[in-house]
């Protein structure tokens, strides 16, 4: 007995090894301007409004896509959707790599959002949602974006390094270029052979079994009425909005603290990095061990980094040391990264069905991460109204704000689970 548990476990931690590894590469060519913005303009001949329309282009079908997910996701099975995926995501890094024209470079983006964000990520956070227990969920999810953010750092690395041993050329970039295409084809390979199909769930209606079709379209409206599905998805809209202010410690530490260029990389690098890797697995460990809840978790970190962001705002900036500067922000870089790693896990605390975890994942997805559309926007404007200080103050007042919202909600998503319990 104590075998087939053992094995069992064994077989559950590889599959969620490759899900994580497809996980950390499936984005790598959507992001090629993050590491290779200067060669793919020198070499590929594209200008910064190109660039930015093919991001634009290819974020307005990703949020088609996940829309699309509420369906697909719970119809076809993860050993299909995941290898398939991933596979072409390589078609299409062997296709970049050619140096297309802009047009077939915009359809290549457009093809890049539907199998990383139609096709696989909703798949995938639906399989790690199955793979674990409700005691497990915030350290899977956890681990998962710590271990994310590893493969991602590695094989950025790895990219860089080709480009710069073939003499940052154009040969360099094109080898690079595949070399992103490459890992995930490897990977969807062995995802084929590692995952098993998913459990095919039966419905009998007047005696006859209920098409597969009619049964996951079904799971998609039963998704779309759920209540404490969109309760979920609204939380994780609130986490990732604040995300998105993080980008603006940078220019706000350049303009205000004076920065200086050296440390302005190794501020980056931590922010993206670091802080991904290390907010994971405290922000599972906590939920899963500490507050035996990641809805508990979430309102705890939504108001210590609410009220840490409207102090921050009210600091006397001008006579501050940037080292201190430097770690406040940081420290509320890591707060958002320990929600971030985890606002899908209490789709299990509210007791979703599991037969529409697919549909359920979508939605929080589609909603979750919409403010990646406008918020950007919505930061900028009010930094170019308000040159200075002053345009920062406000965006932080709003990151807080936000952040205090997200706590009202989680406190209700906590009563709306502890009332479900009680009812029995």
């Amino acid at each position: 007995m104590a075998n087939v548990k053992s094995a069992s476990n064994s077989k559950k931690w590889i599959s969620f090894g490759t899900l994580l590894l497809g996980a950390g590469t499936i984005y790598k060519l959507t992001n090629l301007k993050d590491a290779f913005y200067v060669p793919m303009q020198e070499f590929m001949g594209l200008t910064h409004t190109q660039i930015g329309t093919a991001v634009s282009v290819g974020g307005l079908i990703s949020t088609f896509g996940f829309l699309a997910s509420i369906y697909l996701t719970d119809r076809i099975s993860k050993k299909v959707m995941i290898p398939t995926a991933l596979l072409g995501i390589c078609l299409c890094g062997i296709w970049l790599s050619t140096f297309p024209s802009y047009g077939v470079f915009l359809l290549i983006y457009c093809l890049l959002a539907i199998c990383a964000d139609m096709l696989y990520w909703p798949t995938m956070l639906k399989a790690v949602r199955l793979l674990g227990n409700e005691d497990e969920q915030g350290r899977m999810f956890g681990i998962l974006e710590a271990g994310r953010g590893l493969v991602d750092t590695i094989i950025a690395f790895s990219a860089l390094g080709i480009f710069a041993a073939l003499g940052s050329s154009p040969f360099g970039l094109r080898m690079a270029i595949l070399f992103y295409a490459a890992v995930p084809g490897v990977i969807g390979i062995i995802a084929y052979f590692l995952l098993d199909p998913d459990e095919k769930v039966k419905k009998v209606e007047n005696g006859k079994e209920v098409n597969a079709n009619k049964l996951a379209l079904e799971g998609a409206l039963s998704a779309l009425k759920n209540k404490n599905i969109w309760l979920v998805s609204m939380n994780i809209f609130m986490v990732y909005a604040v995300y998105c202010g993080l980008t603006y410690f940078i220019p706000f530490l350049e303009e205000v603290y004076a920065l200086p260029a050296a440390l302005v990389g190794v501020y980056g690098i931590i922010n993206q990095y670091g802080l991904k890797m290390l907010g994971g697995p405290i922000g599972g460990f906590i939920s899963d061990k500490v507050l035996h809840s990641a809805t508990k978790f979430l309102r705890v970190v939504f108001v210590i980094a609410g009220v840490a962001l409207l102090v921050f705002t009210f600091l006397p900036h001008e006579s501050m040391n940037v080292i201190i500067g430097m770690t406040i922000t940081l420290s509320i870089g890591a707060l958002v990264f320990s929600m971030r790693a985890i606002f899908f896990a209490p789709m299990d605390e509210v007791n979703v069905p599991r037969e529409i975890t697919g549909a359920a994942m979508s939605m929080g997805s589609f909603i979750g991460y919409l403010p990646g559309a406008f918020m950007y926007t919505v930061y900028g404007f009010i930094l170019d109204s308000m040159p200075g200080i002053q345009g920062y103050r406000v965006v932080f007042i709003t990151m807080g704000v936000l952040a205090l919202l997200g706590f009202v909600l989680s406190n209700y998503i906590v009563h709306v689970i502890h009332k479900e319990k009680a009812q029995g």
